[in-house]
């Protein structure tokens, strides 16, 4: 049986980027990305979930942060030009990104929007984000995701 193709995998295949997929069984319950590193056996640091945020002078912000981490909403703010900066309403999640809760991956979102990777990311060899389906994660090098979303490595995590 041939497997169904994101967005996501259509875009890294037509930029010719190497990655590997991951399918997990998900639940309504369960989106969060520490449960599909969980599902999907993949180690957790390596799981980066996308986080959407509205900023008050630059509207919508996406931020690829580690599974276990919590968006810093004040040092998003400041580099990226706002005063202040709050999570985008889970209701205008897909009008926004064209992707659902637990399916948001950071590659192939409706409009290209500011887009920043934590720093940490750098270290790994691959990280994991949403390949834009629920229960379906890609892998990839994060410099290719760097360049494919035109992020830029930032700091954005409480410590």
């Amino acid at each position: 049986m041939k497997k169904k193709k994101t967005n996501v995998h259509r875009m890294l295949d037509k930029e010719k980027v190497n990655y590997t997929t991951h399918e997990y069984a998900w639940s309504e319950e369960h989106l969060d990305a520490e449960t599909a590193a969980q599902n999907a056996k993949l180690p957790l640091e390596k799981v980066y979930k996308t986080l959407v945020t509205v900023g008050d002078k630059t509207g919508p912000l996406v931020a690829c942060i580690n599974a276990q981490d919590e968006l810093n909403l004040k040092a998003l703010a400041k580099i990226s030009g706002n005063k202040k900066v709050d999570m985008l309403p889970m209701k205008e999640l897909e009008k926004t990104t064209g992707y659902i809760r637990g399916g948001c991956s950071p590659i192939g979102m409706k409009k290209s929007y500011p887009t920043y990777l934590d720093e940490r990311a750098k270290a790994l060899e691959t990280i994991v984000v949403s390949a834009g389906k629920q229960g379906h994660q890609v892998e990839l090098k994060p410099d290719e995701l760097i360049k494919l979303t035109h992020a830029s490595y930032r700091e954005i995590t409480q410590n």
